[in-house]
């Protein structure tokens, strides 16, 4: 750590001389030494050297500790020092650190040009993608765990207004961010857009009474009040009832979308009134990423987006799809797939894959996966015993207790398949139906248009689409998308997208680690960052470095973060 002067010349030819407080780093990325800067301490004419002195004589007797006697030079060297608190330092250091690397900040610098914005806008978004991932709380909560709790480099201070303010920024600016941060992205960490995984959830809020209807425009928008608009969807409140994921169809709730790449690198999300149907949305989205001119792109989808009209709309241009078929009650062409003879491929981790000709124009293959099938076998069990309990002496019944009984069984779908009704009335349990579903035990049926894929290459792209479903979980049960603490619609999908940009930064942390995001917060939040005041000023001080943030920080290509920062020397 040294003092090193940098003149800078005005426009009159006068030089003016800085003092900064430096110390060189090694950077493993660039595999040479740098400078870093410090502390800035002003002008060389106008810096008070007594000041300077004091503080430079506190941090020598701090500092020291002679080898003969270390205990008691460490309580000298503590002498006249306040110990004012500690914050964590490690866990927002990384993701500023990637957050910058992977030119978010940049990015959002970029776009806060030429508008009439807080310039700080970048260090407040930032601040909450970091509280999403680190302590998710209400954007009340986070602008006091920001300016009491946090270490967020350039930003001491946040209110919620600030943080609000910054959310209407966001979603101004959200089709531009999600552009350049894909490219940036994809760019730097290399990402294989060849396989995009796309899938919706929804999101439920404890309130009683669902959003006003709102006229909304054919991309679930609201439109201007009096306009029109061809192929708009029609009257419907943001937070809506409709079929709920989370089994919670008494709430309203919003509909969300995320496609992600083979990595598990989310690269967009979406947000919809919450009585959308899934259907139509994967096309949509494949419209809003033809603007990103991404090619050979094959999308992968579950069951619920594998309509003709769908089909016929990933199928153009050189784009393709991947996609599951309903194997009960469902078309012609999956009952003829199940029907061909044919010998499966055995593949690794137990999965069994055989293609089927069906249709000129379209790849089936079938798959069969032994311990599935043993799952299923015993789910239908349980479920035909508890029905054989339920109907038992059913026959002594009188007609209209047994169509009770009837009724009832018919609201549970898993238990209705297999139940039938004699001519007579009597309730039996149907032997073809479950001979019928044993055939399908632990089979999936999948469906492309690719004619270059293989049918193992099919059913390991399929398989992969369960990192869409891992980004789910990880959004509600890490990064706390619910509950979402606001009320307008605007507010909400600024809520979502900070959630995604929050799962990026934590993907592309797991993805470099080869760690879970809980257990490398867990590891980096150890690391603190402590605060000393004395006579001669202020001061802080982070930890030691433990072994396991030395590899967490190498990995991400990040330096350490400076042992010393904020040095002031107090007031001559």
């Amino acid at each position: 750590m040294y003092v090193r002067t940098t003149p800078r010349r005005n426009k009159d030819g006068s030089v003016v001389r800085y003092l900064q407080l430096a110390h060189n780093v090694w950077d493993p990325v660039k595999k040479r030494s740098r400078t870093e800067v410090l502390y800035n301490l002003g002008r060389e004419d106008e810096a008070s050297r007594a000041a300077l002195e004091r503080l430079a004589g506190s941090l020598q007797r701090f500092l020291s500790a002679a080898p003969e006697d270390p205990q008691g030079n460490l309580f000298a060297a503590a002498e006249g020092f306040d110990f004012l608190g500690s914050r964590p330092l490690g866990g927002s250091y990384a993701l500023d650190g990637l957050w910058r690397r992977l030119g978010i900040d940049a990015a959002l610098r970029r776009l806060l040009k030429g508008r009439r914005r807080d310039p700080a806008a970048e260090r407040v978004l930032f601040a909450l993608v970091a509280n999403r991932a680190l302590a998710p709380s209400s954007k009340l909560a986070a602008a006091r765990w920001i300016s009491e709790d946090a270490c967020i480099d350039g930003l001491p201070l946040a209110t919620d207004d600030a943080c609000y303010r910054a959310m209407d920024w966001l979603l101004e600016v959200q089709g531009e961010l999600e552009r350049e941060v894909f490219h940036q992205v994809a760019s730097l960490l290399s990402l294989e857009v060849d396989l995009l995984f796309f899938d919706t959830t929804s999101t439920y809020f404890e309130t009683d009474e669902a959003d006003e209807p709102l006229a909304r425009d054919e991309r679930g928008r609201p439109l201007p009040a009096g306009a029109e608009e061809e192929g708009a969807r029609g009257a419907a409140g943001f937070r809506s009832y409709g079929r709920s994921k989370d089994h919670r169809p008494d709430l309203p709730q919003v509909v969300v979308g995320m496609a992600v790449t083979r990595e598990g690198i989310p690269v967009r999300v979406w947000s919809w009134p919450g009585n959308t149907s899934d259907s139509a949305l994967i096309r949509e989205a494949k419209e809003d990423l033809r603007e990103w001119t991404l090619s050979g792109v094959v999308w992968v989808a579950d069951r619920g987006f594998t309509s003709q009209e769908n089909r016929r709309a990933l199928r153009c241009g050189d784009e393709h799809y991947i996609m599951a078929e309903k194997l009960r009650g469902g078309s012609a062409e999956a009952k003829a797939a199940l029907s061909r003879a044919g010998r499966y491929a055995e593949l690794p981790g137990g999965l069994r894959v055989k293609e089927v000709r069906v249709s000129a124009r379209e790849r089936f293959v079938v798959c069969h996966h032994p311990e599935s099938a043993e799952r299923d076998a015993a789910v239908r069990g349980r479920l035909v015993a508890r029905l054989t309990d339920m109907i038992a002496g059913s026959d002594k019944l009188a007609p209209e207790k047994r169509a009770e009984l009837r009724g009832a069984i018919g609201t549970k779908p898993g238990l209705k398949r297999y139940l039938r009704t004699t001519p007579g009335g009597l309730l039996r349990i149907d032997e073809a139906a479950v001979r019928a579903e044993e055939r399908l035990d632990g089979k999936l049926l999948l469906r492309s248009s690719d004619p270059t894929l293989s049918a193992e290459d099919i059913a390991l792209g399929y398989k992969q689409l369960w990192q869409v479903e891992r980004g789910w979980r990880d959004m509600k049960q890490v990064l706390d998308l619910r509950p979402a603490c606001h009320r307008r619609e605007d507010r909400i999908r600024a809520h979502v997208v900070l959630c995604w940009l929050a799962l990026l930064l934590v993907r592309a942390c797991e993805n470099s680690c080869g760690d879970t995001w809980p257990n490398l917060r867990r590891e980096l939040e150890r690391l603190k960052l402590g605060s000393f005041s004395g006579p001669a000023g202020r001061f802080r001080q982070r930890s030691e470095l433990t072994a396991g943030q030395r590899t967490i920080l190498t990995r991400l290509g990040l330096a350490e973060p400076p042992r010393m920062q904020d040095l002031a020397a107090a007031p001559s």
